[in-house]
């Protein structure tokens, strides 16, 4: 099936049908479809979206890196940045178990399901769109917020109910997070984000957690 093709793109993280006829100096783009069709049905290849592929070779090696499944979703959304659960449960702050990559973006909200798994893209104002920090892995560029902002993603984006007003409310106990795990630097910059957001929710809920979890 002619699979010395793929050979150039063993050692990357995906690759285009472009990319592919170039390499493989194919003119036919009908040809070139139907050998990535084949492939990805034989399992040589994976589709992370239409028109872009990546090798099972570079997967089976590379799969359980860290950095792995944050660079796939910067490949499927460029214009985003790795956010609320994926990053609150790396860091132990969540008390279920397993969650699909979250993400968040100025775009619209989307949801992104390949053989990598499930993908969440939650869209934000662009004003509150930072709070992360650029990294690489093989190339690709892609972001990841801090632990206080993915908190602030996360409780940002959540419905809360009138609950939250009540003095006798434990946000932190109700959402069985593990705010403990916050260190003090994480806290103040949670408190900043706040503060520069200017939004009563989220004011109500860091009195809440201060009130609750984070008391001086």
């Amino acid at each position: 099936m002619k699979t010395y093709l793929l050979t150039p793109f063993e050692s990357i993280p995906y690759f285009t049908i472009a990319g592919f006829r170039q390499a493989a100096e194919m003119d036919n783009p009908a040809q070139a479809r139907l050998l990535l069709h084949r492939w990805t049905a034989a399992g040589h290849i994976l589709r992370l979206k239409k028109g872009v592929y990546m090798t099972r070779r570079f997967y089976e090696l590379h799969r359980t890196e860290a950095a792995f499944t944050p660079a796939i979703s910067a490949i499927l959304l460029p214009q985003s940045y790795v956010s609320l659960e994926f990053i609150l449960q790396r860091h132990n702050l969540l008390t279920e178990a397993t969650y699909p990559l979250t993400a968040v973006t100025p775009r619209n909200t989307r949801r992104i399901v390949n053989r990598m798994g499930t993908f969440w893209y939650r869209n934000l104002r662009a004003n509150l769109y930072h709070g992360f920090t650029i990294l690489e892995y093989f190339g690709i560029r892609y972001a990841e917020a801090s632990l206080a902002k993915a908190l602030f993603d996360y409780l940002y984006l959540r419905p809360l109910g009138a609950d939250i007003r009540r003095a006798s409310f434990d946000l932190a106990e109700e959402l069985r997070l593990n705010l403990d795990e916050v260190p003090p630097e994480g806290r103040e910059e949670f408190r900043q984000l706040v503060e520069d957001a200017a939004r009563p929710k989220m004011e109500r809920v860091y009195e809440n957690l201060r009130r609750n979890v984070w008391r001086p």
